[in-house]
């Protein structure tokens, strides 16, 4: 059924103890608001905080003998090495657009509720302000506060494998640990949770790329050009945007399909429903290789025989809303791309009678 974006409400089973605060790293603006939330997390709230090890490696915090104490109180994790999935209750992000698609990297299956506050330089997806973070904190931890759902990508990269290896443990024989991966004879699989979009761009060449694009198994096009952006909603008012395409409230269920400097002048930005499974491949007949990456991460090269699935998530990641859905999206389009904004024509005088 069709459900009122409205209607979407953070709601607690049991009162939250665990929160996991994220914080943009060599940003030196960032660690006053940063101290100030940690003590009042753990000091008035009595909350587990979890912070990644590298935040609190700067020396700003490391030498901090006042915030001492407090550290003291932190449980720490590494990226990519310790798995917090099941330990946090909601996050809080300090940094811009980016620190929240960090966090969703974060949690590759069931995300928690994130609460990003707008401490960068854009700010489409961190509606808060930080100046009464108390209130607005304590709002979230007594569950009264708006919900909007950003449906993620599921990405599938099966690629041809070319090189002897053998994985024991999880261990190549080169030492690389093989994170998120699995190995079939001959193919090597790799699965990402993506937020804003999938890119696929003809890299270092100078030649276009050539890539088929199949929808549910049927080709239905072949991009000749820089590439291809494959977004969800949250993604439209990103890359997707800066390409062409239309920009899709958050609670639209569907995926955009963006060329980027398209060799044809017919070739138009489309939306398919949320659900259908893509699938890119380089066209047999391709010059050059393409490159891929996730949400900006994880560049890597795809050659004849590679393949990109992608389809809608089942795990979307719960933003919470300043307002409420509607309002947080049309203010961060007036405030970012200043949208719709223009001098308005003068009125007609009216002359007046005698």
């Amino acid at each position: 059924h069709i459900q009122d974006p409205a209607s979407q409400r953070l709601t607690w089973n049991k009162p939250p103890k665990s929160v996991l605060v994220i914080k943009k790293i060599r940003d030196a603006s960032l660690l006053q608001p940063f101290k100030e939330l940690c003590v009042y997390l753990t000091e008035e709230n009595n909350m587990i905080v979890y912070v990644e090890k590298k935040v609190l490696e700067d020396p700003a915090i490391a030498n901090d003998e006042n915030f001492g104490p407090v550290k003291k109180k932190f449980c720490t994790f590494r990226e990519d090495y310790d798995d917090i999935s099941n330990q946090i209750d909601f996050i809080i992000c300090l940094g811009g657009d980016g620190t929240l698609l960090y966090a969703s990297s974060l949690f590759q299956g069931s995300v928690p509720p994130v609460m990003a506050f707008h401490l960068g330089s854009l700010g489409f997806l961190t509606p808060f302000n930080f100046e009464n973070f108390q209130s607005q904190v304590t709002q979230v931890i007594e569950g009264n506060a708006a919900l909007v759902l950003r449906s993620r990508l599921k990405v599938k990269v099966v690629k041809e494998h070319r090189e002897k290896s053998t994985v024991q443990n999880g261990i190549e024989e080169n030492g690389v640990v093989s994170a998120n991966l699995e190995k079939e004879v001959g193919k090597q699989i790799m699965q990402y949770q993506v937020l804003n979009e999938v890119v696929v761009d003809r890299g270092p060449s100078s030649y276009l790329s050539n890539v088929d694009v199949f929808l549910d198994g049927h080709l239905i096009t072949t991009v000749q050009g820089d590439g291809v952006i494959v977004s969800t909603p949250t993604g439209s008012t990103a890359y997707a945007a800066a390409a062409g395409a239309s920009m899709i409230h958050p609670n639209v269920p569907a995926i955009m399909i963006t060329p980027i400097c398209p060799h044809s002048l017919s070739f138009r930005p489309i939306v398919v429903p949320a659900g259908v499974e893509l699938k890119i491949m380089l066209s047999p007949d391709a010059r050059n290789t393409a490159w891929v990456s996730f949400d900006g991460r994880k560049r890597q090269e795809i050659c004849h025989g590679d393949s990109i699935s992608i389809t809608t998530s089942c795990y979307p990641l719960p933003s919470i809303c300043f307002r409420d859905p509607v309002s947080d999206w049309f203010e961060s389009l007036a405030e970012c791309l200043h949208w719709n904004v223009r001098k308005k024509q003068n009125n007609f005088a009216v002359e007046e009678e005698e």
